[in-house]
């Protein structure tokens, strides 16, 4: 791996951390848990808390499913997210 991709590689980690951390901190801030969640976005909770971990690279059309439970539009999250 050259030294461009390790950095590209690095970014995306710090943005889907951050990306997790958002939809984390606003699922609390509305009192639901991860299964709810999930129920609300049409995922298994399972999906919900690898991508709070950010273990999964979320896809757009499931960024705009999960910012729809969270009462957001998806550029808020990504604002939230610092990206």
């Amino acid at each position: 791996m050259d030294k461009n991709s390790s950095i590209t590689k690095n970014q995306e980690n710090i943005d889907l951390i951050a990306i997790g951390a958002a939809i984390r901190l606003r699922r609390e801030t509305l009192g639901l848990s991860q299964e709810e969640l999930g129920s609300l976005a049409s995922f298994h909770r399972t999906y919900i808390g690898s991508v709070e971990r950010a273990e999964r690279n979320i896809t757009i059309l499931g960024l705009i499913k999960i910012t729809e439970a969270l009462q957001l539009e998806p550029h808020e999250l990504l604002e939230r997210a610092g990206l």
